[in-house]
């Protein structure tokens, strides 16, 4: 049901035009003043309003239901206004228009007309809202697309049908998952994975890789901004928080929120409730979140650099996801799979992996998880024809230690191969934790995780 705001000094005119509009279903919400006006937009979720242009201080410029536009909408950009007022003129009309109004009337109103206009700039709205909502997300799904893509789940291995038999009655819930493992396990696929499972399915799942957010940009990702909220706010952005609304949010690398932004975060895990960056206008977040890291965040939380009380509002339930390496069973299927994803990519015939190629696969340890045999199976696809042999798996005879270095002899190579390589061993090294990487290679959290990006690692 709509809700709609009529604003006008004159207490008959406003009577008149709330028995008009409850008889057609609509919720009305009644104010005598620009001030009052002005509270309840802030306080209610008003989808239209419609306000008088002239009030006790004038009665013919304008001047004041101009302002009072301008007020509105600054508060709720997506805020419908109709403008009446008895004085019309080609100016005012214009002038309203500009300052933000989809229409305008004349008093004395026709009831059909009126009801015509409103019903036209409600339907404006939400279309305009859905647009907005539509752009956010292919936006966010462009940013978080990841290597393994919306494929099935494997599940052969005892370890996984375990966790999976666990999942099914929390899936079906509203708690909070934190779902932990080594890198590139899958965690964002099991993610996915839960939100089909709940309730929530028919609304979106959006992803956000929390490494990859900046100190300074991470309250605009989160929560949105206005037009004009700060220098290069050149449009209204639309913040992960509502465009999950009614959905799930997954926060992947968790254990990467700045300290100084945790705490707003956590306001809106306990109210439900949120700002966008320039507004004032308090917003409701009914979100299912569901988070991961490869961190110990309780060693974070010992050293001061995680909340503890976000941590209590992440981890209701705690999910760790098993490493590759302890999920024999699952490897083969899984190297098929990725192998005909591949294959369908580079639009060839899928080739046969040979038997050599197949113990190659289920001996290897894969210290980069689920992420580094999608990588593998894309590499074999494009150098193989019609069988896959150990050659064109190019696997590692062995996983470097942190003491070790990973090549001397550089020859002809870039060295955007031998960052990568430099990057992969030391990832390997520290068991997929991609914080103690980038801390024993000296770069910050925010740099390394660029670097994954860039090499898809």
């Amino acid at each position: 049901m709509k809700q709609v705001l009529v604003c006008d000094d004159d207490p008959s005119i406003v009577s008149a035009l709330r028995l008009l509009l409850k008889s057609e279903g609509f919720t009305v919400v009644t104010a005598s003043s620009p001030a009052e006006a002005e509270f309840f937009v802030k306080s209610k979720e008003i989808d239209l309003a419609l306000i008088d242009l002239n009030y006790h201080r004038d009665t013919t410029s304008g001047d004041e239901g101009i302002a009072l536009i301008k007020a509105l909408k600054a508060i709720d950009s997506d805020l419908a206004v109709v403008t009446m007022t008895g004085w019309a003129s080609i100016d005012i009309a214009v002038s309203v228009m500009q300052a933000g109004a989809g229409d305008f009337i004349q008093k004395p109103w026709e009831n059909e007309r009126l009801l015509s206009i409103l019903n036209t700039q409600l339907a404006l709205r939400a279309k305009n809202k859905e647009n907005s909502l539509l752009a956010a997300e292919n936006h966010a799904l462009k940013q978080s697309l990841e290597p393994l893509g919306k494929v099935e789940l494997i599940a052969h291995s005892m370890a996984m049908q375990t966790l999976l038999q666990q999942l099914a009655p929390l899936a079906n819930s509203d708690l909070n998952i934190l779902i932990t493992g080594e890198n590139g396990t899958g965690k964002s696929l099991l993610a996915e994975y839960i939100h089909h499972l709940s309730p929530r399915n028919h609304a979106r799942f959006v992803s956000i890789n929390m490494g990859a957010i900046t100190d300074t940009l991470f309250e605009s990702e989160m929560f949105g901004h206005t037009k004009g909220a700060y220098t290069d706010a050149k449009e209204q952005r639309v913040g992960r928080f509502e465009l999950a609304n009614g959905g799930t949010l997954f926060m992947d690398e968790v254990g990467n929120i700045p300290l100084s932004q945790q705490g707003k975060l956590l306001r809106v895990l306990e109210s439900k409730q949120f700002e966008k960056v320039g507004s004032s206008k308090t917003q409701i977040a009914d979100v299912r979140i569901v988070s991961a890291t490869n961190a110990d965040l309780d060693i974070m939380v010992n050293n001061k650099t995680f909340r503890q009380d976000l941590y209590y509002r992440l981890n209701t339930f705690v999910v760790t996801l098993p490493p590759l390496r302890t999920r024999k069973e699952d490897i083969i299927p899984l190297a098929e799979q990725q192998l005909r994803l591949a294959a369908t990519r580079q639009r060839k015939p899928v080739p046969r992996l040979s038997e050599s190629a197949l113990q190659a696969l289920e001996q290897y340890e894969w210290p980069g998880n689920v992420r580094e045999l999608s990588h593998t199976m894309e590499r074999a696809a494009l150098l193989a024809t019609t069988e896959i042999g150990v050659e064109h798996l190019m696997l590692s005879s062995s996983v470097p230690t942190p003491n070790q270095s990973t090549r001397s002899d550089f020859g002809e190579r870039t060295m955007d191969d031998i960052e990568k390589e430099i990057i992969t061993a030391r990832l390997n090294a520290h068991k997929g934790n991609a914080v103690t990487a980038a801390k024993s290679l000296g770069l910050s959290r925010s740099a390394f995780y660029r670097r994954l990006e860039k090499f898809e690692i």
